[in-house]
Formats: structure tokens, sequence, C-alpha cells
């Protein structure tokens, strides 16, 4: 069963924010890897974002099937953040699609950049990264 989000919740994340992906060590002796990342709360309950298909992220996550997300205030905004963590599957459908979408919200693709930097992006092989989110931790809000 999904984590129930807030109101508070759903108009903090309304808003293009970073997330901060963490997952297991690639070895027992190892450290977790922490990422910033796009992402996006689905009306599934689920929270996806997009990496390339041979990232050591990707393989991580298919050693060990947990993450974590920590989504965070900006800097002068009220404290606030949020934290899905759970079970995390990597799909091959639908990446593509997934990253148009986050460029779109995150980048004004209207500056040829940015523009370039999609399409890069979308030149590569891409899967989505979905989180099952088990428990959802909060402050502020």
């Amino acid at each position: 069963m999904p984590a129930v989000l807030t109101d508070g919740d759903r108009g903090f994340l309304a808003r293009p924010r970073l997330g901060f992906l963490t997952v297991a060590p690639a070895k027992p002796s190892g450290w977790p890897a922490t990422r910033p990342v796009w992402f996006e709360h689905t009306d599934e309950g689920t929270v996806q974002l997009f990496s390339g298909a041979d990232s050591p992220k990707v393989r991580r996550i298919q050693e060990t099937p947990r993450a974590s997300l920590l989504v965070a205030n900006e800097v002068g905004e009220p404290e606030n953040w949020i934290v899905f963590a759970g079970s995390a599957e990597i799909k091959p459908d639908g990446a593509d699609e997934l990253a148009g979408r986050l460029a779109r919200r995150y980048w004004d693709l209207a500056e040829p950049e940015k523009a370039a930097a999609l399409e890069g992006m979308l030149s590569g092989e891409l899967v989505r990264i979905v989180i099952e989110p088990e428990k959802v931790t909060r402050y502020g809000g």
C-alpha cells in the first residue's frame, strides 16, 4: 500500500525541487551513494526518476532493490523536507518520456543549450527508477 501524502506534502512537491537519491553500497564494506536527481511523484504514489541504463546507481539498485529520495526546501524557505524510502525497481519502459517531461519541468527548453542537453540524454539508453515508498518521513510544511 503506497504511503499517503498530506496536502502540505503535495504543495511542497508541486514546484520543481531536486531530490537526493541514496542507494545501497556496491559492496558490504562500501558507502551508500547519494546523487541529486530530477524526479516526479506519481498519482499511484510512487516516485520515479530516470538514469542511464549502465549507471552505477542502476547497478546498485539491481543488486539491492531499495532506495530513498530526500526532497528538501530551497535556501531561504522555511525548513521543510520529505523522505521517501522503499523498494526500488528498474523499468526499461517510459524513460524517454519521463526525461522529456522532467526536462520541461526543470529547464526552459527554449534555451538551445538546454534543448541540446536533453537531446544528448535521449541519445543514450535510459531506464526509469521507480521507488514504491514503504515509509514517508517529513519535517516542516
